[in-house]
């Protein structure tokens, strides 16, 4: 991947030199790394790695979902907080994964970790089950349940192949 955005910066730069204007413009660059993208997509195959801008639009699907889930989840955390009265059970649950790396499991954690209303204590010995602790279990744990499965899915598609 790192290969495949050197050599389309590197095109940018080459577009920008053939242009031939007297001074740099950050247009004149874009339209080479725009020319360059068409370029290597055509000739992704060649490097024996998928097209790195695939990788780039899952972590950018990666990143919106995160957002996504920040914004929802502080939506019915604040409804629950401002109501009259408190009424949330909270309340411990586990829940098994698919991922297998260390990282994939660490960025799991952290993701749910970052969204309000729930948090993981613990994680197994094995990295295949979490302790996670909500703070209204009776609906938090569908909702958390949704969330980690689109997380899942979203860190296998970035840091898989």
């Amino acid at each position: 991947m790192l290969v495949q955005i050197m050599l389309n910066i590197f095109i940018a730069v080459l577009w920008m030199f053939l242009k031939d204007e007297d001074t740099a413009h950050i247009t004149t660059f874009f339209t080479g790394y725009l020319i360059g993208i068409i370029v290597l997509y055509l000739m992704h195959r060649f490097f024996g790695q998928p097209f790195y801008m695939r990788k780039l639009w899952s972590i950018c699907k990666l990143i919106l979902l995160f957002l996504k889930e920040l914004i929802s989840s502080s939506i019915v955390l604040l409804k629950q907080i401002c109501s009259p009265r408190l009424a949330v059970t909270p309340g411990i649950f586990t829940y098994e994964t698919k991922l297998t790396g260390d990282f994939e499991i660490t960025a799991l954690a952290l993701l749910l970790t970052l969204t309000p209303g729930s948090v993981v204590m613990e994680i197994s010995e094995e990295g295949q089950l979490f302790y996670i602790h909500a703070m209204d279990i009776e609906q938090s744990k569908a909702d958390v349940i949704r969330s980690m499965n689109s997380f899942e899915q979203a860190i296998m598609e970035v840091t898989r192949k």
